[in-house]
């Protein structure tokens, strides 16, 4: 504003008064010092001024920073009902005090753009309104838990909290695949501070219906089943070959060898004997006897 004078008009209030140059004419406008600065209503976007004249409220700061889904494998990173962030670290530190307190806002992609901040806690959008009022925000966290040097997991997960209903703030579950689209939200006693980007669509996923299901298995066609009865013929037909020529292998070299026939049988350290003939006189019977002619029966 340009120069102005102040005077005070009545008890508590403060009106400004033109002043006036030596011909008469309209001065600029001199504020006086100081000037104390009153606010009406508390929180962000209070009404704000010297003697009641009211100023712009100020926007939370926004951040370059954009929420996404957390990188690498992990089991369950995005599920039907649930899905998990990565944990930004640093980024609120110039902003924060130690009593002010980060949240997420949860938004349908195409509701995004029409979300508000709320100017205080009492504002803010709870889980149970998701349906109708196409946003909330849940997992209120310490400013302090987004440190750098913070301890904790590195991710956060969205929708994972299913027995929280009716207890603010809910992190409940999801009730539909989306998309969503996200954002953090620093929350200080007077209203936001600081803001990040919204984070990209972030679509669940789709879960099956029972109904849906056919138990009863797929039915083959008949080519199918062709081609399935042929495969499985030659693979029979191949077996039966190959055990077939091992069979002859095995069997051809028994043969020629005499397996089963009395083979004779030799010690390493026993000599052979010599081959035993009966004497002549015991052609006839047992017992030896000199030779002559046999007895006549």
């Amino acid at each position: 504003m340009g120069n102005s004078s102040w005077v005070k008009k009545g008890k508590d209030s403060l009106a400004p008064k033109p002043a006036r140059g030596k011909n008469g004419e309209m001065a600029a406008w001199l504020p006086p010092h100081p000037v104390p600065w009153r606010c009406w209503g508390g929180g962000y976007g209070a009404v704000c001024g010297s003697g009641g004249l009211p100023l712009t409220a100020v926007p939370p700061a926004l951040l370059p920073y954009v929420p996404r889904v957390a990188p690498g494998a992990m089991p369950g990173k995005v599920t039907a009902t649930t899905f998990v962030l990565e944990r930004p670290r640093c980024i609120f530190d110039p902003f924060a005090n130690a009593s002010d307190a980060v949240w997420l806002a949860v938004a349908f992609a195409d509701a995004s753009a029409a979300f508000k901040n709320p100017t205080s806690s009492a504002e803010v959008p709870p889980y149970e309104g998701l349906p109708t009022a196409r946003a909330y925000m849940t997992l209120q966290m310490a400013a302090a838990a987004y440190g750098c040097s913070a301890p904790g997991a590195a991710v956060l997960r969205v929708g994972g909290d299913t027995a929280c209903h009716g207890r603010a703030p809910c992190n409940g579950p999801l009730p539909s695949p989306g998309p969503y689209r996200v954002k953090f939200l620093l929350m200080g006693c007077g209203g936001p501070k600081a803001e990040t980007k919204w984070s990209d669509p972030i679509l669940l996923r789709r879960a099956r219906s029972l109904s849906t299901i056919d138990p009863t298995p797929a039915r083959r066609s008949s080519t199918a089943v062709v081609i399935a009865a042929i495969l499985a013929s030659l693979g029979a037909a191949l077996a039966m070959a190959v055990l077939g020529a091992v069979g002859t292998q095995l069997c051809v070299p028994l043969c020629r060898r005499g397996l089963g026939a009395h083979l004779p049988y030799r010690t390493h350290h026993v000599p052979p004997a010599l081959p035993h003939t009966l004497p002549p006189a015991c052609v006839c019977g047992c017992t030896p006897r000199p030779p002559g002619p046999c007895p006549t029966k």
